[in-house]
Parts: C-alpha cells; sequence; structure tokens
C-alpha cells in the first residue's frame, strides 16, 4: 500500500459515506443553511436601506438646519435694524422733548424776568408816589398856611370835582 494512492475498497466507502452525508446535507442542511444566508442577505439589505434612509434623513436634517440658521441669521439682522431704528427714534425723541425743556424754561426765565421787572417799576412807583405825597404836603403846608390861600384852593378843588361830574 502506497501512501499515496489509497485502495479501491476505501475509495468506494468513501464514496458512498460521501453520497449519504451529501444526501443528508442536500435534505436537510442546504435548505436551512440558504435560508439563514438568503434571511441574513435580507438582512443586510434592510439595514443598507434603512442606512440610506437614516442617510437622506440626515442630509434632509443638515439641508433644514442650514434653513433655519440662514432664517435665524435673517431675522437676527431684522431684529437689529428695528432696534437701531427704535434707539434712533428714542435719540431724536429725548432731543426734541430737551428742545422742548429747554424752550419752555427759556420762556419761563423770561416771564419770570418780565414779572421781577414789573414788580420792581411798580415798587419805584409806589415809592415815587409815596415821595411825591410827601413832597406836596409838604408844599401845600406851605401854601396853605394864609387861610385866603386855602379857601382859595377848596373853591378850585369843588368847581373842578363839580365840572367832572357834568
Amino acid at each position: 500500500m502506497s501512501l499515496l494512492l489509497p485502495e479501491t475498497g476505501l475509495v468506494f466507502w468513501m464514496l458512498i459515506v460521501f453520497g449519504i452525508v451529501f444526501f443528508i446535507l442536500a435534505k436537510w442542511g442546504w435548505p436551512v443553511i440558504i435560508r439563514m444566508a438568503e434571511k441574513r442577505a435580507d438582512f443586510l439589505d434592510g439595514s443598507v436601506r434603512s442606512a440610506k434612509e437614516v442617510n437622506k434623513q440626515m442630509e434632509n436634517l443638515q439641508a433644514e438646519m442650514q434653513r433655519q440658521k440662514n432664517s435665524s441669521r435673517e431675522e437676527q439682522g431684522k431684529i437689529l435694524k428695528e432696534a437701531a431704528a427704535y434707539r434712533q427714534t428714542i435719540i431724536q425723541e429725548a432731543r426734541l422733548k430737551a428742545q422742548i425743556e429747554a424752550a419752555k424754561l427759556i420762556e419761563d426765565a423770561r416771564n419770570q424776568m418780565r414779572i421781577e421787572r414789573e414788580n420792581m417799576l411798580n415798587e419805584i412807583r409806589t415809592q415815587v408816589a409815596g415821595l411825591s405825597v410827601v413832597i406836596a404836603e409838604k408844599v401845600i403846608r406851605n401854601e396853605l398856611s394864609d387861610d385866603n390861600k386855602q379857601l382859595a384852593v377848596l373853591e378850585k378843588m369843588f368847581e373842578e370835582a363839580h365840572a367832572l361830574k357834568h
């Protein structure tokens, strides 16, 4: 017997055992293995489809996030413009109010100065009138020191009063 060439009986029994194993595998083994391989292939196909869907969803989400980001930037720009316009409006209103208040203060100061000037003039007039009365009193005392002069002044005053009534 040679080590490289088997005997015919051994080959015969090996073929029979191989046939029986092949038959058993073909009848019960291969269908199970093929079903499992098909299930595995279906599972892998489903996983690939799911991964592609997830990838598309991620791309859609990224696009949506980019749109929202751009939208929020536009909204931020609008808000900043509105805030700047509102700030300008507030500044203009404050300036206008300050001008109005300054004009009012100037007018009040002018009115106060006019009132004080009138009060001073009235006070001066009162003092002048008082001095005039004092001077007139002294002059009249000097002139009315004589009885005849007193009667003449009284008659003249009656005549003027009588003329004013008519």
